[in-house]
């Protein structure tokens, strides 16, 4: 046997004891901690929306359908909208654009998905704006100098409540002077009699916005409720420090999408350019406003305009039924490589089987998404493996009847054969390429799933059957020599 065969064999050893460690069910991350090398990651099974079940939104721009909208503004928009389905925590999210105007988004294994709905359509715009000796009811939907404006709010503009004040270190909060824990009372902040309404009418000044905004994150008070602690960058500092200087004693209102979230009394300079947003809101409702603020503004208004839940039963049993008749195929097809071929068959079955198991440890590598899709793409890719080691097997057996040696036979089967297999995988992987592309392109999240799952799978089988399959006939046949020639029915030749 060559030395190269030697060093191919081993490093296939290596690359199979690799990938059976990968593989193993009881292996969900890599963990290495080597001096200055600390790898730590979870490598489990990421299973698709229609396995694990979720939610499936289609988002469309809420313009007028004369209103232009830019490729560039809907890239940005789906950029921002994955980043925020990505704050939440959501495993594996599948977030493309379809046509000009939609985004469609695939939330897997969501536990909230109202929640999840509500962060990622809003467009997120923050602004700081000068309420003046008004104090702004949470809630009341305002006109700002900012950006397009939007229609007054109705009833609940006009609710009194107390002055908020400032909490520790001059950090801008809407804590009650009177209780300190309930931020909603019925006594006027400016009277202590009658109650402070707002001007329906009366367009604020914007003082800041979300681009100066640094930093946000969930934190709570003095009393254990959710707040939002943020920083604003060098220029937004100084704004701030202008503004809470020049204007102590004034309401600074906190604005979610021209929507008051907050309205905090300056009660001092705050130069540090940190505050925080308290009120009456769950903690899930805080994270959510976090992770808007975070990863910034929608160029362009989101509407939902089709949601359909997928349950996660139906998924589970997708599964059983695909993994039941996977099985059964590769069952069959094995014992019929071993029946016809035979030895060949033997080797070609290990060479098989090593095949599935690297091409599952990739998915979890990637990691790719399974889907039902997916796993179908997986399964085609086997049987194009088995397709090339009968091409090659055959070749082999006709120049055996020829009268050739076993060698010869062996490296004319591999050349000969490697023409047609070229081809007919070139085809495949170009076919893979252009169902990727389409649902890239319109959305066909499943159409996308099978690309890649038989675009990777028909990567290995071409490695399998061309290098796998290949040295163990030459190891093989160092082993037994030009005697293996001699036994026809071994070889599949009778």
């Amino acid at each position: 046997m060559r030395q190269r065969d030697v060093r191919l064999l081993i490093g296939i050893i290596v690359v199979v004891v690799l990938a059976a460690w990968v593989v193993w069910p009881s292996n969900s991350g890599i963990n290495i901690d080597l001096g200055p090398i600390h790898i730590h990651r979870n490598i489990s099974v990421r299973e698709g929306l229609d396995l694990r079940g979720g939610t499936r939104v289609l988002l469309e721009a809420d313009v007028p359908a004369d209103q232009q909208v830019t490729p560039d503004m809907m890239n940005a928009a789906r950029a921002i909208v994955e980043n925020r389905v990505n704050g939440l925590g959501v495993t594996e999210p599948s977030v493309q654009l379809v046509g000009q105007r939609r985004i469609l988004v695939e939330l897997p294994g969501i536990s909230d998905p109202d929640q999840a709905v509500d962060t990622f359509k809003n467009t997120g715009l923050l602004e700081w704006i000068d309420a003046g000796s008004t104090y702004l009811q949470p809630g009341t939907v305002v006109k700002t100098d900012f950006g397009q404006s939007v229609a007054a709010s109705s009833g609940n503009a006009a609710t009194p409540t107390t002055a908020p004040t400032t909490g520790a270190s001059g950090a801008v909060t809407t804590t009650s002077p009177v209780t300190g824990t309930n931020p909603l009372t019925s006594t006027n902040p400016v009277t202590g009699t009658a109650p402070v309404t707002t001007p329906t009418n009366q367009v604020f000044h914007t003082v800041l916005t979300g681009k100066d905004l640094k930093s946000a994150s969930v934190g709570t008070d003095e009393v254990g409720a959710p707040e939002i602690q943020f920083e604003l960058n060098p220029d937004g500092a100084k704004i701030f420090s202008d503004y809470t200087t020049n204007n102590v004693g004034k309401y600074l209102a906190i604005v979610m999408d021209k929507k008051v979230i907050s309205c905090p009394r300056v009660n001092g300079p705050i130069p540090d350019g940190s505050g925080r947003i308290t009120g009456q809101f769950p903690l899930a409702e805080a994270q959510s406003i976090v992770v808007q603020l975070k990863y910034g503004a929608l160029p362009v208004p989101l509407k939902v305009i089709e949601r359909e839940s997928v349950g996660p039963t139906l998924g589970q049993d997708s599964v059983t039924r695909s993994l039941q008749a996977g099985v059964i195929g590769l069952i069959i097809v094995l014992l019929f490589m071993l029946i016809y071929y035979r030895l060949l068959g033997v080797l070609a079955s290990a060479a098989l089987l090593i095949y599935a198991m690297i091409t599952f440890a990739l998915f979890k590598l990637i990691p790719v998404t399974l889907t039902l899709p997916g796993i179908t793409g997986f399964l085609l890719s086997v049987a194009m493996a088995v397709d090339a080691n009968i091409l090659i097997f055959e070749r082999m057996k006709e120049e055996l009847r020829h009268g050739k040696s076993m060698s010869a036979s062996i490296e004319a089967g591999f050349s000969r054969a490697w023409t047609s297999i070229r081809d007919s995988n070139l085809s495949t992987i170009i076919t893979c390429i252009i169902l990727f592309w389409f649902g890239s392109t319109f959305g066909a999240s499943t159409v996308k799933g099978f690309a890649i799952t038989l675009f990777l799978g028909i990567l290995i089988s071409l490695f399998t059957a061309v290098v796998i399959s290949r040295t163990f006939l030459r190891a093989t046949f160092a082993y037994t020599g030009e005697k293996l020639r001699e036994k026809q029915w071994l070889l599949g030749l009778k």
